[in-house]
């Protein structure tokens, strides 16, 4: 009697240790007054720019714990839903960043290098590589760094081909050492596929076109750059930190380009994600999603990603807007739903 009144006992802890481990795993990391908050801010600028779809993602640099996830897409003529649209699979205009460490991983490049910029319109392999402003002429003779602050695809193309020259597949190798399209999948977001390299050519990839990778993925890249290289599994139930890769590339590499996301902030395009509350670094992209069907044509995608504050970052957040028309513009667009969501996060 007395031994199966301790097997009793045994078995009671065992049940309760494992309901409260179950409860433990799913206590969500979402602020929910974030979560409404954000959701709001994100569906005036959709309303604003009549866009098709958004999302806006807000994380904890050094926990990877998501504190707002919001998907909306258009339901009708003037109104959003929310959707569960977060594994969508696309091009991306925040890129430019991601490159421009590869290369500064090889020692070759530095951030003040000079780059011929020209006219705006450069020939490569029979393509035409063009920068935003070629209409206006282009912006010449610049730096590195002027370069990723003015979302310049000519800049960050030639500063590649002096990193790599006739060995593009170490860009592909860096890549993957640094874990970018990382995580293959997360606990509560369905169908997240593995980013995907639809054709390998450095030219198109190292700006983010011929990849197929979702903001998040994006968001946890961005986010590592951030937390000094280490990176971080996202997670949607409060758990131990998981750590994807401890750091992503080389200290001197990431410092300098927090510097050249900061300058991006004070004097380049990401100017409209600027707060008055605190510093702020990040990045700005735009890219086009028309493909050969129709139901792509004249489609972009407007994005935002950053980190705040620069000193000791605390949270990373991206914004990330699908419209139909010109004008796109990652900065003006998500850039300004970014500054708002700071704006909030300050008042919290």
């Amino acid at each position: 009697m007395k031994n199966e009144f301790i097997a009793l006992i045994i078995l009671f802890l065992l049940v309760f240790c494992q309901s409260r481990q179950q409860v433990t795993e799913n206590i969500s990391t979402i602020d929910s007054i974030l979560q409404v908050n954000v959701t709001s801010l994100l569906e005036n600028k959709l309303s604003e720019l009549d866009a098709l779809s958004g999302q806006a993602i807000v994380m904890e640099v050094q926990s990877g714990q998501i504190k707002a996830l919001v998907g909306l897409t258009k339901k009708d003529s003037t109104n959003y839903q929310p959707c569960e649209n977060f594994s969508v699979w696309q091009s991306t205009g925040l890129m430019h960043p991601i490159s421009l460490l590869a290369a500064l991983e090889t020692g070759k490049v530095k951030l003040s290098d000079k780059v011929d910029t020209g006219n705006g319109i450069y020939q490569v392999q029979g393509r035409e590589l063009k920068d935003h402003n070629w209409h206006r002429g282009g912006y010449g003779e610049i730096t590195a760094q002027e370069g990723l602050a003015a979302s310049s695809n000519i800049a960050i193309y030639k500063t590649m081909e002096k990193a790599f020259g006739d060995n593009p597949q170490t860009f592909f190798d860096l890549l993957a050492n640094m874990s970018y399209g990382k995580p293959d999948s997360i606990n509560g977001i369905a169908s997240l596929q593995p980013y995907k390299i639809t054709e390998k050519n450095i030219t198109w990839n190292c700006i983010g076109y011929e990849q197929l990778i979702s903001p998040i993925q994006v968001l946890t890249f961005y986010n590592a750059i951030a937390n000094n290289g280490k990176m971080i599994q996202p997670q949607l139930y409060k758990d131990s930190v998981v750590v994807i890769n401890p750091q992503i590339a080389s200290r001197a590499s990431i410092d300098s380009l927090k510097l050249a996301l900061a300058f991006n902030i004070t004097d380049g395009l990401g100017h409209p994600a600027k707060s008055d509350k605190v510093l702020v670094a990040g990045m700005q992209g735009t890219s086009s999603l028309s493909t050969n069907e129709d139901s792509t044509k004249g489609m972009y995608a407007v994005e935002f990603c950053g980190y705040f504050p620069t000193d000791n970052p605390k949270y990373s957040i991206i914004v990330s807007i699908n419209k139909t028309g010109l004008p796109a513009s990652g900065g003006l667009m998500a850039g300004d739903v970014f500054r708002k969501i700071i704006v909030n996060l300050k008042q919290n």
